[in-house]
């Protein structure tokens, strides 16, 4: 889907588990519905320029991860 919708210059795959997916969005999906979007973003992280596992990070340092990325590109 990545790369037929929008072709970016710089592709980005923040990494969340499962746990703190429930957590920070209050989302009501079961570990299979996780698994499932795992597998089809599978892609996208094997082709990512950058990849970020965010669960120990809070916004403010995966903004600077981000940025520091990009100024460097």
């Amino acid at each position: 889907m990545w790369q037929r919708i929008s072709k970016p210059d710089v592709l980005i795959y923040l990494d969340v588990s499962y746990p703190l997916t429930v957590t920070r969005k209050k989302l009501d999906w079961s570990i299979e519905d996780y698994d499932a979007q795992i597998k089809r973003l599978s892609h996208a992280r094997q082709h990512a320029d950058l990849y970020i596992q965010t669960d120990q990070l809070s916004i403010d340092e995966v903004i600077s991860r981000v940025f520091d990325y990009i100024v460097a590109f």
